[in-house]
């Protein structure tokens, strides 16, 4: 399976959904809090292309992007194969 990290807040609606999809699918994640901790928001923007907005979710070290990237590819049918390490 692949390495899922998401950078997120506990509050954020979009960070939950992205919970419940990935957690739908049985996918393992780490979860980095960027709420109270400007080094890891930084960090967070830094690999995001400067976005700051959370959710930011990485798959294999692929930024795929915010809750709206992920359910996309969802629904395309193209988060399965990035999943399981094939081109998306």
């Amino acid at each position: 399976m692949a390495e899922v990290i998401m950078y997120a807040t506990q509050w954020c609606p979009y960070c939950q959904a992205a919970r419940r999809l990935l957690k739908a699918k049985g996918v393992s994640f780490t979860e980095i809090d960027v709420n109270d901790d400007p080094r890891r928001r930084a960090e967070m923007m830094q690999k995001a292309g400067g976005r700051h907005t959370v959710p930011q979710i990485f798959i294999n070290g692929l930024h795929v992007g915010g809750f709206d990237d992920l359910s996309a590819l969802e629904r395309r049918g193209r988060l399965d194969p990035l999943l399981a390490g094939q081109d998306a």
